[in-house]
């Protein structure tokens, strides 16, 4: 793959990312299937004249309420701020800040339907964030002029005015320390609600149409959607924190340079030009040098993830690694998965540098623009010192705000990657729904057998048709046995019944999934209590202690009530448990279910033949119907019907009583 092949068109690049960003980021603000992105990006420039007009309205009675009720406070601490707010007034700002806000006022009020289900929070507390900048902004801009006046006392040697000047500094750091700590609580605050919304979303659409099981997230050459749990849980985190922590960024940085473009243009109309033309210049250009650098995120993300995945997979099965001694394997593969991170990140720390000389490059060229322009000025005498440090000041606010993608590329970059990478995520598990939908249509609901008629069997993803026009019923307490050499496709039968995998020509009908259950060879264990486990997946509270322990003893686990008499105790149950405990424990979960259909996946073959027949006793005490999966002629006796498969799509039916091990296998 070439170099043009992974770096497509910037602007296609650019706008399919937004379009990803907003797929993301409106649901939580906005329903995004009752509304367009021009009527989303309308509420947040309306919510900005909302925030702005509202400001300017608060500086007005505040200003107002100090001149009557306390005038010598505002004489000494807001000197000309009254003149100023009176000229605001008497110019076409005042007025058009407020018929703006009423306008904007009006956008929310005819977009009231859409913000239900708590959508008008995530807004209030982004308007109050804006407020804050807003304000944290207005003092900004008297500081430049109280620094201004305090460089101009020093060089007069005005002692009064210097500590008058500074008094006034340190009434606005009063008022601005607490804001900025408001500020600093909201935004990641506004964040982690917005996370919660998105993580439930995405791990409801996860655990909806077994999109979990669908998703193929351990095959890494495979052009699935690798490490769902990392898309789910710390990418999700990540979009959140970074999006919210960006766009409150970018509004606050539109704000600082429409508030101190102002003051430098009134000191220097070229000044302000220059740096126009300079952060425009800066910016493309390391927004062409970082190209590379979201591939690169992307791909790193990828490789970090498999690794903790194979570091999980030790974790997991230590047992039995130990049992093998497969200490040395482990560790290769273990290491190859960090080597590709390695290499990948060798990669990324070199464009970072690159990105980093740069961005440094532009920082330190930038020092000199002030003092070229003001300096010349200055020396004709038509500005007095203390505009050195105000111009400073100004351009330094101006230019950082210009200047957001220049400071941010690499954050901007992981940003983007981690949108590509949830998009995806998203974007698949809403394709399985719909597929899943679909699918559901061609099962008819039947109540009192399994039906398959005319069916096809070919796995997903393969072309080999295990199972060709099989036609079977397994009525209600009626028992299948289903038996072939290894590879003939008999467990994939069993992922037909059940459901998992579709026919790929043919019907099936089946009972609700309430009555019918899946028990494999290794069972399933949970995170969680053994009345959990023992319970899943039912609701606890449906059966008492007296309940579960009689189920153990039923099925031969009177050891389990003896060792935890506290059905709510949390333990590594499948390291504590041998595979045959775990298999009595399936069983007795079976019981506590006591589904009409059961379909087993060699679900004895830890266990002796007499608890295996005495298990198989339960069930048909309990007239269940069920289709097993087994190698033990001694299961021939617990069964009607025997399905014999031959792994090339030939299958035949024999009845349990005429069928020999010895010679039909």
């Amino acid at each position: 793959m070439s170099v043009a092949d992974k770096t497509p068109n910037p602007l296609e690049s650019f706008r399919s990312q937004v379009g990803k960003l907003q797929r993301l980021a409106q649901p939580y603000f906005l329903p995004i299937e009752e509304t367009n992105a021009w009527q989303f990006l309308l509420l947040i420039f309306a919510l900005l004249t909302v925030v702005v007009g509202l400001t300017v309205l608060l500086l007005t009675a505040l200003v107002s309420g100090l001149s009557t009720f306390a005038p010598e406070i505002q004489q000494r601490f807001l000197p000309g701020v009254p003149q100023r707010i009176s000229a605001l007034w008497q110019g076409p700002a005042g007025p058009l800040s407020t018929i703006f806000m009423a306008a904007g006022i009006l956008c929310f009020t005819l977009s009231r339907s859409k913000l239900r289900s708590g959508r008008w929070i995530p807004w209030v507390m982004l308007g109050v964030i804006l407020l804050l900048i807003l304000v944290i902004n207005g003092i900004n801009v008297g500081i430049s002029f109280v620094a201004r006046n305090v460089e101009n006392a020093l060089v007069a040697y005005d002692q009064d005015g210097f500590w008058k000047v500074v008094a006034i500094y340190a009434f606005c750091l009063v008022i601005a320390l607490p804001i900025r700590a408001l500020q600093s609580y909201l935004v990641p605050r506004l964040g982690l609600l917005w996370r919660a919304w998105l993580s439930d979303k995405m791990l409801t659409k996860y655990m909806t149409n077994r999109a979990y099981y669908l998703l193929n997230p351990n095959d890494e050459d495979a052009e699935e959607i690798d490490n769902p749990d990392q898309r789910i849980s710390q990418d999700t985190a990540s979009f959140t924190n970074t999006s919210l922590a960006v766009t409150v960024e970018i509004l606050a940085s539109f704000l600082t340079f429409f508030s101190f473009i102002i003051v430098l243009w009134t000191i220097s109309s070229k000044l302000a030009l220059w740096l126009i033309v300079y952060s425009v210049g800066g910016t493309t250009l390391v927004i062409f040098a970082s190209r590379r650098l979201v591939a690169l995120n992307n791909q790193q993300l990828r490789l970090e993830a498999d690794f903790r995945y194979g570091l999980v997979h030790i974790r997991d099965n230590a047992e039995s690694i130990a049992f093998y001694r497969g200490e040395e394997q482990e560790s290769k593969e273990a290491q190859r998965r960090l080597g590709g991170a390695i290499k990948n990140y060798n990669r990324l720390i070199i464009w970072e540098a690159l990105i980093s000389v740069i961005q440094r490059s532009y920082d330190y060229f930038s020092r000199f623009l002030p003092w070229l322009v003001i300096a010349p000025i200055y020396f004709a005498k038509q500005v007095d010192f203390g505009v050195f440090g105000q111009a400073f000041i100004a351009f330094s606010q101006v230019l950082g705000s210009v200047s957001y993608i220049v400071n941010n590329i690499d954050r901007l970059a992981a940003f983007s990657a981690s949108i590509s990478r949830l998009e995806a995520f998203q974007g698949k598990v809403e394709k399985i729904g719909l597929a899943s939908v679909n699918s559901e249509e061609e099962y008819v609901s039947n109540k009192s057998s399994i039906v398959l008629k005319n069916i096809d069997l070919v796995p997903p993803k393969s072309d080999r048709c295990l199972i060709k026009n099989l036609s079977l019923e397994v009525a209600s307490e009626q028992k299948v046995l289903v038996v072939g050499p290894s590879g003939c496709g008999k467990t994939s039968f069993l992922r037909l019944v059940s459901g998992l995998w579709p026919a790929s020509t043919g019907e099936v009908k089946r009972p609700s999934k309430s009555e019918l259950l899946f028990i494999p060879q290794k069972p399933y264990m949970i995170l969680g209590t053994l009345r959990e486990q023992l319970c899943y997946p039912q609701d606890t509270s449906r059966f008492s202690n007296q309940h579960l322990r009689a189920v153990l003893e039923e099925v031969k686990l009177p050891e389990i009530n003896e060792r935890y008499p506290d059905f709510d105790i949390k333990q590594d149950w499948p390291r504590l448990l041998s595979l045959g405990e775990q298999q009595r424990l399936a069983f007795a979960r079976l019981l506590l279910n006591s589904p009409s259909f059961v379909v087993l996946d060699e679900a004895t073959s830890a266990l002796d033949v007499m608890t295996e027949k005495h298990l198989y006793n339960l069930l048909s005490q309990r007239e269940m119907a069920f289709v097993s999966v087994g190698h033990r002629p001694t299961l021939k006796e617990f069964h009607d019907t025997v399905l014999e498969l031959d792994g090339q799509g030939g299958w035949k039916l024999f009845p349990s009583s005429g069928y020999d091990f010895n010679i039909n296998s």
